[in-house]
């Protein structure tokens, strides 16, 4: 008989007191106010933690269960200051540091974290299940995966000081939980997306690998289902293209793919694909990229790459060419390529005293550009195939009847789909996901395409005018970048950088197409106006060719970190 997994017998506490006092801070535990540290407001030393800023948790929404624990989404946060030393910095020091507080605003609005007071939701359920009795025992911080905790840095100080009563590990991805009735047999479907934080990044400044092997935008997403007291998991992951590969925003709607030629790129390739085997068994890529122009090229590339791994089976699927026109019923062609890997790998099974009846042995990687509307679509489908099974099996549905014959409860799977797809690509591109009508009707709706069209320009708007700064802040946040008052400013820069990139970028335009307009109505009257029609046409032209040339200058570009 295997162990069923059992809440932690620690305390952590649920509720805390922040006493500020013009020296410092006081944070006691409510239930228990013998239990709390002090942080000097001067330099951010406490007893017994250091550190010059500190983040709290200001409000919070129950928005489910995970195996009977509550979990809960940040609301809002706030990070205090514990610095008041720099006001003996420098003026370059000063700038930099308003310059770390604007990045820390960004911090306080980060979408998507979640976390439970009395169980470990980095964990997948397979996972759990086979970890031996005492390491569910210990603080939920050492049960976390790390892959998955988005506050690990900043958990450093407080772990090096035991305090494990106050450390809580914050999963950044999307949490959707749904009540099925089947035929008046309730079950729960829980639907847990967690987001890598090895790679953490924006849509266009972090793609592709870095030298270890970690990808862009690598989720690992778990379908739960509980039924009677059986539950049942099936894993799926995602993630960039696992090549050395780069999109730099320069102004255009679609900038150029371009792969980098690195000596190092086959090692790249072996190493993500070794540590995926390592965690999950054997791997499936899906590679759903179109087969033509840049995605083309880079699809290609990737397949080479694959060549050289004999014990993966790649999959290329130009998701676009089969099924646009919003023909997804084409989707039974890829299913129909990998229905005996996803048989095969089957999915992990537990009855209700902890017996394990079966367990997943394998696990479909899927991927698109982003990693996100496509992949979206090719997931939510896959795992519909899989909760027929998983129902079936169960004596839920009978041999020939699948969910979708139960309107209601497959618009509740349906719909958690579409939202964790929205969530996860609201922390990667900044907007909804794209094809959202897709994965919850089944087909394009013109509701769904202004949607989608709105998301678009949207996604462009903060592509080249905002993630850079973005960027920067989940790059200071994770650790990647560490503050080193040996180190230049990072606000050191020459040129078009130190720009406001939005309002230079549109002066030159709409002056220039202003002036155009202003003197061409008044053209007819003289040949004097005539002329400066077009002096004034051809400096707009002058004008947006500038800003088109250069047009890597006029975007937010990351300060802080490069691309590896």
């Amino acid at each position: 008989m295997e162990i069923q997994p059992q809440p932690v017998h620690f305390k952590l506490w649920k509720e805390l007191e922040l006493h500020e006092f013009e020296d410092k801070f006081v944070i006691q535990a409510v239930e228990s106010p013998g239990q709390g540290f002090t942080i000097r407001r001067s330099d951010g030393t406490i007893e017994p933690l250091v550190g010059t800023h500190v983040l709290v948790i200001t409000s919070r929404r129950e928005v489910g269960n995970y195996l009977g624990f509550p979990v809960f989404r940040v609301m809002s946060m706030k990070f205090l200051s514990c610095n008041e030393a720099m006001r003996l910095s420098s003026n370059q020091e000063k700038r930099d540091e308003a310059y770390f507080r604007t990045l820390l605003k960004i911090v306080e609005s980060t979408p998507g974290l979640y976390y439970s007071y009395e169980t470990d939701i980095t964990l997948n359920l397979q996972r759990r299940f086979k970890l031996a009795e005492r390491w569910m025992n210990k603080p939920i911080w050492k049960q976390a995966d790390p892959r998955f905790v988005w506050n690990r840095n900043i958990m450093e100080q407080l772990i090096e000081n035991k305090l494990d009563g106050f450390i809580i590990p914050l999963l950044q991805g999307s949490f959707q939980a749904g009540w099925l009735k089947l035929k008046d047999s309730p079950a729960t479907i829980t639907l847990i997306s967690r987001r890598c934080t090895r790679r953490l990044g924006t849509r266009m400044w972090r793609r592709g690998a870095n030298l270890e092997g970690d990808t862009a935008n690598f989720i690992e997403t778990e379908q739960v289902l509980e039924f009677e007291g059986f539950k049942s998991s099936l894993l799926q992951i995602r993630g960039s293209i696992p090549l050395i590969w780069e999109q730099i925003v320069d102004l255009s709607y679609k900038p150029r793919l371009n792969i980098i030629d690195h000596e190092q790129t086959s090692k790249v390739v072996e190493r993500h694909f070794h540590d995926i085997i390592q965690r999950y068994g054997e791997t499936v890529p899906v590679d759903l990229t179109d087969k033509h122009g840049d995605e083309g090229q880079l699809s290609m590339a990737y397949a080479s790459e694959m060549k050289k791994l004999p014990n993966v089976r790649y999959v290329p699927f130009d998701f676009h060419h089969h099924c646009g026109n919003s023909n997804i019923d084409n989707i039974n062609i890829l299913y129909d390529q990998i229905s005996e890997d996803l048989e095969k790998q089957g999915y992990f099974l537990v009855d209700a005293v902890g017996n394990i009846l079966s367990e997943q042995k394998g696990i479909i990687r899927s991927n698109c550009i982003d990693c996100l509307d496509r992949t979206n679509v090719t997931q939510s489908y896959l795992a519909q195939k899989s909760l027929n099974s998983q129902l079936q099996r169960l004596a839920v549905l009978s041999s020939n009847e699948c969910i979708s014959m139960f309107a209601e409860d497959f618009e509740i799977f349906r719909t958690a789909w579409m939202e964790q797809g929205d969530e996860i690509s609201l922390e990667y591109s900044g907007t909804h996901a794209l094809k959202r009508d897709l994965v919850r009707y089944g087909k394009q709706t013109m509701a769904g395409l202004i949607q989608d069209g709105i998301s678009a320009l949207s996604r462009y708007y903060l592509n080249n005018f905002q993630d850079g700064v973005r960027q920067d802040a989940m790059d200071l946040i994770s650790g990647r970048y560490t503050v080193n008052q040996n180190s230049p400013s990072p606000l050191q820069q020459s040129g078009f950088e130190s720009f406001s990139y939005l309002p230079v970028a549109s002066a030159l335009l709409i002056g220039g197409l202003t002036a155009t307009s202003v003197t061409l109505n008044q053209a007819g009257r003289n040949t004097q106006r005539y002329m400066s029609s077009l002096i004034c046409a051809g400096v707009a032209a002058g004008m947006m060719a500038l800003a088109r040339a250069n047009g890597r200058q006029f975007c937010s570009r990351p300060r802080l970190c490069g691309l590896l």
